[in-house]
């Protein structure tokens, strides 16, 4: 950094650039080589100690003097940056034949005060931090350099990389005067969208006009605008204005992708079975970053199930709408009208139908970014029917239970939901995260709108730690919980469940049990397959092999729990391998065992899971 026009007379010579200035007045009339020093006197140092000066010379009281080290030391003195070039070294005689050397220095002109002007991002009370251990002391322009890098990288350390010290200079009673540019932005331009409403990519954008330059503001919102899903690259140049060379002309260069797709896939799944599906999206609908999908599926029913689910094709239909705006740029609206049609989960050998709609605000918190709120309201017709009389009948004679209580299984009914949430998400990355936390607490209101005595509250919760393992594996520690606040006629099809690909790996689905409350834990090693990670494969470089450990247990079993002699509670240990696909979430195939008694309808030696998406932690 170039320091102006700073007028310190000690900072316009270097030692080593002339020898003239040091001036030797040395006696003629002995060999002053060949005597000792007696002692050194420092002479004109008024502020900084005469210690500290001859504790920097080679030379010391009881060596053997020798005018070509003197000469180096006041070079040293010199360069300590608070002394003038007018310096003397006069090696006087004594009686004995020792040498007093006496040195002659003049201090530069201490700094009496500061002025600092421009600054607005940065308090003047910490930029004095650096200033102010310069207060007192002669001019040194070594510590000044010093101060200003200091200055500086205070500046660059939160972002304001444009930053500069325009001059400093000194008055004649020793104040230092600084001057700084901060690096205004002059205006803000957007190029490459075609589709995206200009309006759209300008509410992403945090930065303004007029506003200092901060890089780490801008990564923000470079990270918001690609996080959109609409473009396939973003970037941004910086160029000095044409109309002020202290102002600067940010261009946000944007690459747009193609956004609307239509999907045909299949697969397999511990819950769906056998499916094939269609879909139709756009995540820029109109240009206006809103994301609108239509989803179908048809499953062959679900797979590695106990007789207590009943063998149906399972169909299911979903028009979604995603509004990232909504009001305001801290909520986003996500909207959805569902169709289901399939075996039941949670009613042994029943049909399930079910009909709903429903919208989530989000809205992220101001104080705390990770922090966000959530609103969910929904209307929801859930019909079961009768998929096997003659088994279930069965069943209850088993049992000793009378086969009138199976209307009561049987119940579902007209439902409106109100559930507020809050969550918590500080994870590195959302793809395979390493670090950081997440977690979320939901209650939910449901309103029996055919029979208030079916209303009922539940309250979830769940938390995940990330701990980095190597250098590309991680240790996630996980823990789940429900409950039933009230509802003493709740519908055992909203009954909690345990078991298969989402919540008890290595158990069929439901095979741990059902009921009115759980708890859960999972502990998850997840490491890259050696040598693979290693492929410059995309595909490849998010595949994870994992080994984990599951516990859970349910409380307040449900009837269907008694019919099945389901355990109630489990511990299971697995391998598997997970990867994460763009705009699917995580695939996941497990292979787990129990390590605690699987009950009548379980296999001691465990079960393969396949899950789509993540697991409903």
């Amino acid at each position: 950094m170039v320091l102006g026009a700073l007028t310190i007379p000690c900072c316009v010579y270097s030692a080593e650039e002339t020898d003239e200035e040091l001036d030797y007045i040395e006696e003629s009339t002995y060999d002053s080589n060949t005597a000792y020093i007696n002692d050194i006197e420092i002479l004109g140092s008024n502020i900084i100690k005469p210690e500290y000066i001859i504790s920097k010379m080679s030379l010391q009281k009881g060596d053997l003097y020798d005018k070509d080290a003197m000469q180096q030391d006041l070079k040293t003195i010199y360069r300590l940056g608070y002394f003038t070039e007018k310096m003397k070294a006069i090696p006087v005689k004594n009686p004995n034949g020792t040498i007093s050397l006496k040195i002659i220095l003049e201090e530069n002109i201490p700094v009496t005060d500061f002025t600092i002007e421009g600054n607005t991002v940065v308090s003047s009370e910490e930029i004095m931090r650096y200033l102010l251990p310069l207060k007192g002391k002669p001019q040194n322009i070594t510590a000044i350099n010093q101060a200003m890098e200091q200055i500086n990288e205070c500046y660059y350390s939160k972002g304001y990389i444009l930053s500069k010290i325009d001059s400093i200079y000194d008055d004649p009673d020793g104040t230092l005067n600084l001057s700084i540019t901060e690096g205004k932005i002059n205006k803000i331009m957007i190029t490459g969208n075609e589709k995206t409403k200009e309006y759209i990519i300008e509410r992403n954008i945090m930065t303004e006009p007029g506003t200092v330059y901060n890089e780490n503001q801008v990564k923000q919102d470079l990270v918001r605008l690609y996080s959109t899903q609409a473009f396939k690259d973003v970037n941004r140049t910086i160029e000095v204005s044409e109309e002020d060379p202290d102002l600067f002309d940010i261009t946000i260069e944007l690459k747009e992708q193609r956004t609307a797709s239509v999907s045909v896939g299949g697969g397999l799944d511990s819950a769906t079975g056998a499916f094939g599906s269609l879909g139709i999206s756009d995540n820029n609908f109109r240009g206006k970053n809103q994301r609108v999908s239509l989803t179908g599926m048809v499953g062959s029913g679900i797979l590695m199930s106990d007789s207590s689910i009943k063998n149906h094709m399972n169909y299911q239909a979903e028009l979604s709408f995603f509004e990232p705006h909504f009001l305001n740029s801290d909520n986003s609206l996500m909207s959805r009208i569902y169709f289901r049609d399939l075996g039941s989960y949670q009613i042994p050998l029943a049909i399930e139908r079910r009909i709903g709609i429903e919208g989530t605000v989000a809205h992220r918190l101001r104080f705390n970014k990770r922090l966000s709120t959530t609103f969910t309201v929904g209307g929801e017709y859930i019909n079961l029917s009768e998929g096997d009389i003659h088994h279930i009948t069965n069943l209850y004679k088993e049992h000793n239970l009378n086969i009138a209580d199976r209307a009561k299984q049987l119940e579902g009914g007209y439902f409106l939901r109100l559930a507020p949430g809050l969550a918590y998400d500080s994870r590195d990355s959302s793809v395979n995260p390493r670090h950081g936390a997440l977690a979320s607490v939901r209650y939910e209101e449901a309103f029996g709108l055919d029979g208030f005595g079916k209303t009922n509250g539940r309250l979830t919760g769940m938390a995940k730690k990330y701990f980095p393992i190597a250098k590309k594996s991680s240790l996630t520690l996980t823990g789940r919980g429900g409950i039933k606040i009230h509802g003493s006629d709740m519908p055992e099809v909203m009954a909690y469940r345990l078991g298969g690909p989402y919540t008890i790996r290595g158990y069929k689905v439901n095979g741990v049990g059902t009921g009115t409350a759980f708890v859960m834990g999972s502990v998850e090693l997840a490491t890259p397959i050696p040598f693979v990670d290693r492929l410059k494969v995309n595909f490849l470089q998010n595949l994870r092999l994992t080994f984990w450990v599951d516990a859970g247990r349910v409380f307040d079993p449900t009837i269907s729990s008694y019919l099945y002699d389901r355990p109630i509670q489990a511990i299971t240990a697995g391998i598997g391998l997970k990867i994460n696909m763009p705009g699917i979430g995580p695939l996941s195939v497990d292979y787990g065992f129990p390590l605690t008694n699987p009950g009548p309808n379980g296999s001691p030696n465990g079960y393969f899971t396949f899950g789509v998406g993540d697991m409903m932690y």
